[in-house]
């Protein structure tokens, strides 16, 4: 019995042992095949990838996931992208469509896996026009295989045979690239024995799918541990299985991926490099059309193919630097070399490559590039729209290099209309050859009689008015340098001064409309008004007058008053006697209207316009300051000081700190003496204020360095000026007045430099002493006549100080008014831009538009980032008083129709035969620095640049200027006036028809539509 229950024991181990046998043999058959076929894990990573999916829908979205920094995401602007939009929206930018991804996405993502989707193998910026036809467009990598066909096979056995040898394997359709067991086997083995020896250097294990996760979605590109290393290798193959089981198709789009964007380090002159293709052109200067022909041609070679040799070595020596790019590009050339030349044996004794290869390539040499990477010639003028568009996208995004801009995965609707832009861009190159401005009628005259056409440098804006803004449709020069004229300078730009000096004077009296047109006849004979208040003074009269007093009645009996042209009369102004000069004398002897001296562009009737501008807002209020001081015995002066100096202090104060506050040092004193005519004494009083414990050695270098060439004062008067303007011997508004600057802004800015940061609070603070005493020596009753003039320099001042409000809400580029009447003749500068925008709030009917470029930008398109933002644009500003606007632009029409711009009164025609209207303004700006001796004689005159400018519109719908510019001391050859511009506007008007008519141009409520058809 004993016997039987052992022999049955003794077989039910055999059984048990043969059955555990067996299932260890099933199961290393099961894992032989799964190793082999990948059929277990197609099945698995198939199905979630296949659930992993986005869609684009209207709105945010409240699902989507953006990637952490990594390489290829930053590159791209992925990682970026609610920076970005965060940005935006304070800029009337709203998103209207964006991804979303389906709850199986966001759990591989919130699990730390990257995005599974086809990633792009180039991207950048991409800019349309108002057409949707490419404005510009930049692909980064720049040199790429289109198709794996196109790859030389040569490179491709090469590469398999050093990375990932079984990828192409055909027997298996559902192998799974992410991993090659036997290849991970090993590295983890020597991976293991080195832990044991403390050799830290083994052989690679990764794929080249799982190498492209590295360096594209890991942190710098690295793998930093061995939980990084699963995320990659789950990532790459969630990736190769989105299309299904079969990963034929997908793993040879890996190995076109790989050698299109494997990282190459980076180089001077080029940047960041991805990809053979650029690599070969970047690191050895190779053609990438080249690439092909010739290792294509290798196998065939039976004779000298050295170059062929050459080339394959050197694309081979890219495969191999991969891993380690920045370190072989920044070492010896050598050491690559011998790497390289040791992967040559391998592969010739492997049979990759023929010995005649090998040894060819192994004689041959790398030669890397030493130099810097040629840029490609660039036409700046051909790019002015674009660069533009790119210039004010990297102001909305924040980025500071075009390079970084220029790399994002982003397309841009922009506003241009590029066939209009390049006909226009075409003819103004043209115009530079003397024949071709001879035909075009440039040579007559004050045109282009005199100087070298092809000097002249002539740039064009031209925006179209739309329901909610103003569309930039042509922005262009000839100009072909980086530089913006229309936006990037200050240009004495003449008579158009006359415009805004125009606009201040109908505002003022729709601001006088509004005040008085409610008071009856009693009460206007009641009003107290300062008899240098002319237009106060002249308003109330109109009302008592005035049958008709509604504002456009006002706005047009305002335009007839008239002025004297008479240039005899000396101005007092901008601190000293002027006198000013008409362009034609025949108008000397001439009494005329505001609306005329507009039309024939006369410059007195203009000052003495300005000058009652400037009065009326000096002694607009009653009981104001400069009544209160004009009388030295008033009762209220000694109660009224303190009230005066604190609060009128502050108030100047408060708009010094607008104009300073947030600049350096050096941005705040290069500011200050952009207004100031530098001479010795203004100079010596504003260095003493600044820098009042700087050395005698400092004074006299700064002094002059800010002085004109050829001023050079003698060492013992620097000497005696540095004692005399000393703080403690000489007052601050002494200081102040010597230099031609408001006594506390001349503080401030001293005062910035010493506290740069400071509040208003604190800025109020330290001031008090100050304030006081800048206005208390002007109570004085002593040498009365002398300070009276002070106050009135100081009131003028003050009273541009409103004017200048005023300009800066009808877009006035710049931070201060040069406080003399010649700001009325140009004085103060401008910026053709800025006179567009004054010409878009007329034709706008005193509505200030903003003016846009962009319509919208389309981030990371096919991504599961995928964003589309449009410009709404936040409500328009009114200004001006509609009646205003309108009385503009009728003054403005007569300056085409009878006065200084007839030459384009009917230059636009339609089909019918029906004139299109223009109006406009002209104006010529002759910069120059003068040099005044003894007595205010001229004893030198510096030729600065010279300019004529036209702002106009074009059917009340169309506006934007034209100038004609010729920089620097070649503009003494010139004597052109605005009249240049005004032909010049008419000979592009065949240009600018097709977009005129509509008929082939942008409709401006596209900006206004739905983004659905994008």
């Amino acid at each position: 019995m004993r016997g039987k229950w052992l022999s049955i024991f003794f077989w039910f181990k055999v059984t048990v042992a043969s059955s555990l046998l067996l299932g260890l043999v099933v199961a290393g058959l099961l894992v032989a095949h799964e190793l082999r076929t990948s059929d277990y894990q197609a099945r698995f990573f198939a199905g979630l990838a296949g659930k992993a999916s986005y869609t684009l829908s209207a709105g945010p979205s409240p699902s989507i996931r953006f990637p952490q920094s990594a390489p290829y995401d930053d590159r791209l602007g992925y990682s970026l992208l609610p920076v970005f939009f965060s940005k935006l929206r304070t800029r009337d930018f709203e998103i209207i469509q964006q991804a979303r991804i389906s709850a199986d996405m966001a759990d591989i993502v919130d699990k730390g896996y990257f995005a599974p989707y086809p990633e792009k193998i180039q991207g950048g910026l991409s800019i349309l026009d108002c057409h949707k036809n490419s404005l510009f467009q930049e692909r980064y990598p720049k040199r790429v295989f289109e198709r794996f066909d196109d790859v030389p096979p040569l490179l491709v056995q090469s590469l398999l045979f050093i990375e990932n040898r079984e990828l192409l394997d055909s027997e298996h359709p559902k192998r799974n690239p992410a991993v090659e067991w036997d290849r991970l086997a090993h590295a983890v083995l020597i991976k293991a024995q080195g832990t044991l020896t403390g050799d830290t250097r083994t052989p690679g294990g990764s794929t080249l799918a799982t190498q492209i996760e590295k360096y594209r979605h890991s942190s710098e590109g690295r793998t930093s541990s061995i939980e990084e290393k699963l995320q990659q290798m789950v990532s790459a193959a969630l990736r190769a299985y989105q299309q299904g089981e079969d990963t034929s198709a997908v793993r040879r789009q890996i190995v076109l991926s790989y050698v299109n964007t494997m990282p190459l380090s980076a180089k001077a002159g080029f940047g960041e490099v991805h990809g053979l293709g650029d690599g070969l052109w970047v690191w050895y200067g190779r053609d990438f059309k080249d690439v092909n022909r010739i290792l294509n041609d290798v196998a065939a070679q039976t004779g000298d193919f050295s170059d062929q040799a050459q080339l394959y070595k050197q694309a081979l020596s890219l495969l191999i630097s991969q891993r380690r790019p920045s370190y072989y590009f920044d070492a010896d050339e050598a050491e690559l070399e011998q790497l390289t030349d040791s992967h040559l044996r391998l592969l010739g004794t492997a049979g990759v490559i023929t010995p005649a290869l090998r040894d060819a390539a192994l004689k041959a040499k790398l030669n890397r590039r030493a130099d810097k990477v040629p840029a490609p010639a660039v036409s700046f003028v051909t790019q002015k729209a674009a660069n533009a568009v790119r210039t004010h996208l990297a102001n909305l995004l924040g980025s500071s290099r075009l390079y970084d801009l220029d790399r994002l995965d982003l397309s841009v609707a922009s506003t241009l209309d590029a066939p209009v832009q390049t006909s226009v861009t075409t003819l103004l190159r043209e115009l530079r050859d003397p024949a071709k401005a001879r035909a075009a009628g440039l040579s007559a005259k004050q045109l282009l009689d005199r100087g070298d056409p092809s000097k002249v440098v002539y740039s064009f804006t031209l925006y179209e008015r739309g329901a909610e803004a103003n569309y930039l449709r042509v922005q262009t020069d000839n100009f072909d340098h980086p530089l913006n004229i229309n936006e990037g300078t200050k240009l004495d730009l003449g008579s158009t001064a006359k415009l805004r000096t125009l606009v201040t004077y109908l505002d003022i009296m729709d601001k006088l409309h509004q005040r008085l047109s409610t008071l009856d006849k009693a009460q206007l004979h009641a009003l107290e008004v300062d008899r240098q208040d002319v237009l106060t003074r002249w308003a109330v009269d109109y009302f008592l007058a005035a049958p008709d007093q509604s504002l456009s009645k006002m706005l047009e009996a305002a335009l007839d008053r008239t002025y004297s042209a008479s240039p005899a009369e000396g101005f007092m102004t901008g601190g000293g006697l002027h006198h000013f000069n008409n362009f034609r004398h025949e108008d000397d002897g001439r009494v005329m209207s505001v609306r005329d001296g507009l039309r024939n562009s006369v410059n007195l009737v203009f000052i003495r316009l300005m000058r009652d501008v400037v009065h009326h807002y000096m002694f607009l209020t009653p009981g104001s300051s400069a009544k209160l001081l004009r009388d030295a015995d008033d009762p209220r002066r000694a109660a009224y000081l303190a009230r005066f100096a604190d609060s009128e202090g502050q108030v100047f104060m408060r708009r010094f700190l607008v104009k300073y506050q947030g600049k350096t040092a050096q941005e705040a004193q290069e500011l200050l003496l952009g207004n100031v005519r530098p001479t010795t004494s203004r100079l010596a009083a504003i260095f003493r204020t600044l820098y009042p414990e700087a050395p005698l050695d400092q004074f006299t270098a700064w002094v002059k360095d800010n002085l004109p060439d050829g001023v050079n004062p003698a060492e013992p008067k620097l000497a005696k000026l540095y004692e005399q303007y000393a703080p403690e011997r000489m007052s601050l508004a002494d200081r102040g007045y010597l230099a031609g600057v408001h006594p506390l802004e001349l503080w401030l800015v001293g005062y910035l430099r010493n506290h740069p940061g400071a509040s208003q609070t604190q800025v109020m603070q330290a001031s008090v002493a100050e304030r006081q005493t800048v206005y208390a020596w002007l109570l004085s009753t002593h040498r009365k006549q002398a300070q009276d003039k002070r106050i009135l320099d100081l009131l003028e001042g003050e009273g541009f100080l409103e004017i200048h409000r005023q300009w800066a809400q009808m877009g006035y580029p710049f931070e201060s008014l040069v406080p003399s009447y010649a700001s009325a003749l140009g004085a103060s500068a401008d910026r053709p831009a800025a006179l567009a925008e004054l010409m878009g709030i007329l034709v706008n009917e005193g509505v200030r538009k903003p003016n846009t470029r962009i319509e919208s930008l389309h981030f990371a398109a096919a991504t599961p980032y995928e964003t589309l933002l449009q410009y709404k644009p936040a409500k328009a500003q009114r200004v001006l008083a509609p009646e205003v606007a309108q009385a503009v632009r009728g003054a403005i029409r007569r300056v085409v129709e009878e006065g200084t711009a007839q030459r384009v009164k009917r230059a636009f025609v339609r089909t019918d035969g029906s004139v299109i209207a223009v109006g406009g303004k002209t104006g010529t700006g002759d910069q120059r620095f003068d040099t005044y001796g003894a007595g205010g004689r001229l004893i030198a005159s510096r030729v600065v640049n010279r300019s004529a400018t036209f702002v106009f519109n074009i059917d009340e719908r169309f506006f934007g200027t034209l100038i004609a510019y010729v920089p620097g001391a070649q503009a003494a050859a010139f004597d052109f006036t605005s009249g240049l511009p005004v032909q010049l506007l008419k000979v592009l008007a065949p240009k600018l028809m097709p977009l005129i008519i509509g008929g082939a141009g942008c409709a401006p409520s596209r900006a206004d539509e739905s983004a659905d058809h994008l």
